[in-house]
């Protein structure tokens, strides 16, 4: 109670705080109606939990509809058809997360103005110019084409449609009073628009501006060797070794590279890099019961919300538990009755931008191959919550939207040409019969299958079913590219920088049932040096990957518990391979120490390079590593554009493997600095930064309190997230928790084939309702690694006893 109480002070302070002082979500709402005692945000606190049975008549259901709700707030719903399936998840869903799902498709298409205010537009004018609603508007015209999948959306869209009738202002979600707005009809074009967000979130990240702009300082070469190289110690997700048997689509290479003009960052908001995650799977070789287990957990921004929404789905032709997006049907990871899939990225080159030479200033024609082709345009508005209107007109080429449409003189006083983007958001498609297919999957050939028509965000989905196989799946369309294609900005005029063709899926990186008994994939490059296709260069540092590969390589007799103890791994590869070469090339200058920081080195030579929450070593060693990272690259970065930096798996090669080289030299003073010299500056550096940021008590600098992880508000309102967790892991860690970024679900499943069995968490609780005393509820249990067993039911129940709260749709 007392926490409650807690939480309705703090969002009252907020509310009353933001609404007299912030100007950035319009007029106030009516005062007395937001206040009022039993409509107003107090009618969102929920005094006691809804309890018992409950009869809904709604119209639209073809059969009736059972929702058994489960002690923790998990819906299991049983239909008779998949018609009336969906409409109750999407009911349910809306249930527990209207908020969210309206908030996530308005910051989706760009349309966050009309809640927000005017400090928005270059928000939602960004969406726009990214094609985010064109894209959304071809998938549903594709997924039109496919009877099945438009009808569950339409099913789904009905069914959220049907709670939001429903409603009136009592019953609103808290954050609508706050916002003084009103929830919309739910749109089948809301889901396509959520399924083009996830790949904005996880194959929207591009650094060709920035790639350019070093190659045009410092050449091709460099680029090649600090931006491009492959570590030494990467283990590719698909094992080396595998043979690749087919004939491989060549792409034709420019004789020499377009050299693009100096250009202005594109994009002033960019998806986290760090968004990846973690799965693994190992067959019956290597478990101690004999048959798979398969483990996932999905890195991305934590939220609260959490982004993910739990829920069984049954009808008699299929069973199936995990969690889903709020405002897409099907379960997107998951496992049924005889097989279990999870998913990480694979964050391949999937988003190029061109240079575009128009005719004139008039942009109703631009070259390509020779001719001058026309432009087409669209006419987009932005609305704003004080009722202006602002009209924004892109123009499209065959590439794609051209996203900047402003000369401007750079350094070099060169004109800046308009860049057009080409993304495979664009592309017409429908994901969600992948999905569809694979809730319904009952073995490997089913599993592949059901990928065959996947676009994006491209996954490495690892797979696993009840008779025993296991495997690994990139999952995706890719463009057949020549090598480094999409790296930099390309010419837009020049057919050799377009997107021919298509890598056939039969070509994508696969494995089944390796001598090795086991597969991992941590956003790591998806195949070795010997793959045929160029799939991009960005991939994340090796550290995740090879650290569980040289777990699962020494494990036997494998048990949940095992695959428990992996999630919450927090040892830093990192660490281990760069700081004994730190220690040992400071040790000469010791003496040149306060002794207080002699005391920090010697605290680092016992640690065991473990990124826990109750050492202060973890914070030590990122802050110095942040400080030397910093000496090294910044002096030859900071020169006004956006530049690409190198990863730091290729910097830790670097002051390994070349320790003279000329590269540590500080450009801008006169001196020749010496890596030595950096480390030396570096540490003191950082040892000042955690004194002046945590204080002289080194009681603060525990690195579960400088990790600073909170799960923010997903409209940032105060007084509504979920703040000062306590967390130890790290980004180069399997337990990937840094910051408010981390492991939104949690999965392992057992593939017995007497039963599957699944357990699981997320960061969060059921109901989006921050006043409710369950919107938390898992919180602690996913940050002290534990798992809840997932109430994975066979056949709809018989007994209540188990279910506080059942919804009976008629």
């Amino acid at each position: 109670m007392a926490k409650k109480l807690s939480l309705l002070a703090a969002i009252l302070f907020g509310a009353l705080i933001w609404f007299t002082y912030s100007t950035a979500i319009g007029p106030l709402p009516p005062v007395g109606q937001f206040f009022h005692p039993s409509t107003g945000f107090l009618a969102n606190a929920e005094k006691v939990q809804v309890r018992g049975e409950l009869l809904l008549e709604v119209e639209g259901l073809q059969q009736p509809v059972d929702v058994f709700f489960d002690e923790r707030g998990v819906p299991h719903i049983f239909a008779q058809n998949d018609h009336d399936l969906y409409f109750a998840q999407g009911y349910v869903t809306a249930r527990d997360r209207l908020f969210q799902m309206e908030l996530q498709i308005r910051a989706a298409g760009g349309f966050l103005a009309e809640w927000l205010g005017d400090d928005l537009i270059g928000y939602d004018r960004h969406q726009r110019r990214l094609g985010m609603l064109n894209g959304a508007e071809k998938a549903l015209e594709e997924i039109k084409n496919d009877e099945t999948i438009f009808g569950i959306i339409e099913a789904y869209a009905a069914g959220v449609n049907a709670y939001i009738v429903t409603l009136d202002y009592e019953k609103y979600p808290v954050e609508y009073k706050v916002l003084n707005v009103e929830p919309q009809q739910w749109k089948p074009l809301n889901t396509a628009l959520l399924l083009k967000y996830m790949t904005q979130m996880l194959a929207g990240y591009n650094n060709a501006v920035e790639a350019s702009n070093v190659i045009a300082y410092y050449g091709e070469e460099f680029v090649n060797r600090y931006l491009s190289k492959r570590p030494d110690l990467m283990d590719p997700i698909i094992p080396p070794g595998t043979e690749w048997n087919f004939e491989p689509i060549l792409a034709e290479k420019p004789d020499t590279l377009f050299q693009p003009t100096f250009t202005k960052q594109i994009e002033p908001w960019k998806p986290n890099p760090f968004n990846g995650s973690n799965n693994w799977v190992v067959d019956g070789s290597k478990t101690a019961d004999g048959f798979p287990i398969l483990a996932n957990d999905m890195h991305l921004n934590m939220s609260a919300p959490a982004i993910w929404y739990e829920v069984q789905l049954n009808t008699p032709d299929h069973n199936v538990y995990g969690v889903t997006l709020q405002g897409a049907p099907t379960v997107i990871v998951g496992f049924n009755e005889q097989i279990a899939w999870g998913s990480t990225n694979t964050g391949a080159s999937v988003m190029d931008w061109l240079e575009i030479t128009f005719r004139d200033d008039e942009k109703t024609e631009y070259l390509y191959n020779g001719e001058w082709l026309p432009t087409e345009t669209r006419i987009e508005t932005i609305y704003t919550n004080s009722g202006e209107a602002v009209s924004d007109t892109i123009i499209f080429t065959h590439h794609g939207p051209v996203y900047e449409s402003v000369t401007e003189t750079s350094i070099n006083e060169a004109i800046q040409k308009d860049l057009a983007l080409r993304w495979i958001a664009h592309e017409p498609s429908n994901e969600l019969r992948t999905f569809y297919l694979l809730n319904r999957a009952e073995n490997y050939d089913d599993f592949r299958e059901a990928f065959r028509t996947y676009k994006a965000p491209a996954q490495n989905m690892n797979f696993a079913d009840i008779h025993g196989n296991i495997a690994m799946q990139t999952g995706g369309l890719f463009p057949v590219k020549w090598q480094y294609q999409g790296r930099t900005v390309g010419d837009g005029s020049d057919p050799r920088y377009s997107w021919n063709e298509f890598i056939p899926y039969e070509h994508n990186p696969f494995s089944l049932n390796p001598d090795r008994g086991f597969l991992s994939a941590a956003n790591q490059y998806p195949a070795d040096v010997d793959y045929p296709y160029y799939l991009g260069d960005d991939f994340a540092p090796f550290e995740r990957g090879r650290r569980i590969n040289d777990l699962l390589a020494l494990m036997d007799n494998i048990t949940t518990e095992d695959f428990k103890n992996m999630l919450m791994d927090n040892f830093s590869y990192h660490a281990y391979n760069l700081l004994p070469v730190l220690l040992e090339r400071i040790e000469p200058e010791r003496t040149k120490l306060e002794a207080y920081q002699r005391g920090f080195l010697n605290q680092l030579l016992e640690w065991d390079y473990m990124n826990d929450g109750d050492k202060i070593e973890p914070s030590i060693f990122r802050r110095w590593w942040v400080e030397l990272n910093r000496e090294i690259w910044d002096n030859k970065f900071d020169t006004g554009f956006p530049m690409r930096r190198p990863w730091r798996d290729i910097t830790v090669e670097l002051i390994l493997n070349e320790p003279d080289s000329p590269i540590f030299n500080n450009i801008l003073t006169d001196e020749t600095e010496t890596l030595d010299d950096l480390i030396f500056i570096s540490f003191q550096n950082a040892i000042a930064y955690l004194q002046n940021r945590f204080g002289e008590s080194t009681d603060d600098w525990l690195w579960g309190y400088v990790n600073n992880t909170n799960l923010n508000h997903i409209g940032q309102i105060p007084g509504m997230g979920i703040m000062d967790l306590f967390t130890g892991g790290g980004p180069e860690s399997v337990n990937a928790i840094f910051g408010s970024h981390g492991p939104s679900w949690k999965m392992i499943v057992e593939l017995d084939p007497e039963g599957v069995r699944g357990y699981g968490v997320y960061p969060g609780g059921q109901t989006g309702n921050p006043l409710s005393e369950t919107y938390d509820e898992f919180v602690e249990t996913w940050r002290t690694g534990e798992l809840y067993e997932l109430l994975f039911l066979r056949e709809k129940p018989e007994e209540m006893d188990n279910f506080p709260l059942v919804i009976r749709f008629e």
